[in-house]
């Protein structure tokens, strides 16, 4: 029986890293057999196969520092995953395709189960080695496991644990419930951004500038120190400005999560052009918080031409992405206008006044 499970254990590790390698490199023919799946299928598979998992590993765990340590229990629950579990999950991860699921969710589906399968291999390995000390204590009167050596057990079951239960969640939410997710973060990077901007203070950066100055050489700054009123009175303005331009673009987020993805349900995901909108929204809305660092550093370091370039780059991505959900999914362009559109058009009138200022200045 040892030998049998031995050979189990080499199977399952070896198919392990065969499925990682086929996440890592997804073929094109998986792309076109998931053509011919129905959408609802992926979704609820990788729900399953990840239910699953979690079950099996969680009887593989017990089996393995609980005595007396049984060979055939273990085959078992490794002879499952090898022949329905990790295919199953691998599959459901495969038939997510960017034509279906946008290409963002592909990539973070696809990661996640290679996560799932680098912590599973882990605790295969792991289950292993009780194994083997099992066999060097064959003849004798078997020992348990130590304290140390179940706690390495059940610390690896529950990496495992924590990676299906990543996987469950976001294929129980969906595309649009992982785009909501990433806007909210894209949101909070821009709320602390412009927090930032409104903490920060010219003078108390011009007076720690003197007081470096005074420290390097305190009786030849002495006589040149004066404050420069005209520099601190301009940054003061373009703070001023920045703010008065972030604030409307902060609001994007949550005006799109409120009006464009909660409750969307599978509409973005009916046709291939919501599927490219919600592709592009990404785009966009990823973009600007990387522009409004680059522009409040410019803001900082009185670099007014960088900033307002990178201001005009975050109204930009901003617009577009206000101009991708004008309205309501599914709807046709000239359809009557909703909440969000009246909004939006307003807000693209704010914004287009307000860069005028920033141009200006």
């Amino acid at each position: 029986m040892s030998t049998q499970l031995s050979t189990t254990f080499t199977t399952t590790l070896a198919l392990v890293e065969q499925f990682q390698t086929a996440l890592t490199t997804p073929p094109a023919t998986a792309a076109e057999s998931a053509k011919d799946a129905k959408d609802v299928e992926a979704l609820p598979l990788l729900t399953a196969s990840a239910t699953a998992l979690r079950a099996h590993v969680t009887k593989l765990s017990l089996l393995a520092i609980t005595s007396p340590f049984t060979h055939s229990a273990i085959g078992t629950v490794l002879r499952e995953l090898n022949e329905s579990v990790l295919p199953s999950l691998v599959t459901a991860a495969l038939l997510i395709t960017p034509a279906q699921y946008t290409k963002a969710f592909q990539t973070e589906v696809l990661g996640l189960a290679k996560s799932v399968l680098t912590e599973l291999l882990g605790l295969v390995r792991e289950v292993q080695r009780v194994d083997d000390k099992k066999e060097q204590e064959k003849g004798a009167k078997e020992s348990d496991l130590t304290k140390a050596e179940k706690e390495v057990v059940t610390r690896t079951t529950g990496r495992v644990w924590d990676a299906c239960d990543v996987v469950i969640d976001v294929s129980q939410k969906g595309v649009v419930g992982f785009v909501m997710r990433r806007v909210e973060q894209w949101r909070d990077l821009v709320r602390d951004a412009v927090e930032e901007i409104e903490e920060w203070d010219p003078e108390d950066d011009d007076d720690d500038f003197m007081d470096e100055l005074l420290d390097e050489d305190e009786k030849g700054q002495k006589d040149e120190e004066e404050d420069d009123e005209e520099e601190t009175a301009a940054l003061n303005e373009h703070k001023k400005l920045t703010l008065r331009f972030l604030k409307p673009v902060a609001q994007v987020y949550p005006a799109i999560i409120n009006n464009r993805l909660k409750n969307a349900g599978n509409a973005p995901l009916a046709s291939s052009t919501g599927i490219k909108t919600l592709e592009s929204l990404m785009v966009n809305l990823q973009a600007v918080p990387d522009h409004v660092d680059e522009a409040a550093g410019g803001l900082y370091e009185a670099d007014f031409e960088r900033s307002a370039e990178y201001l005009q780059k975050t109204r930009k991505c901003a617009a577009k992405a206000v101009d991708l959900v004008m309205v309501p999914w599914g709807a046709a362009d000239d359809a009557p206008a909703d909440k969000f559109t009246t909004w939006a058009k307003t807000w693209l009138k704010v914004v287009e006044e307000v860069s005028k200022a920033i141009d200006e200045n």
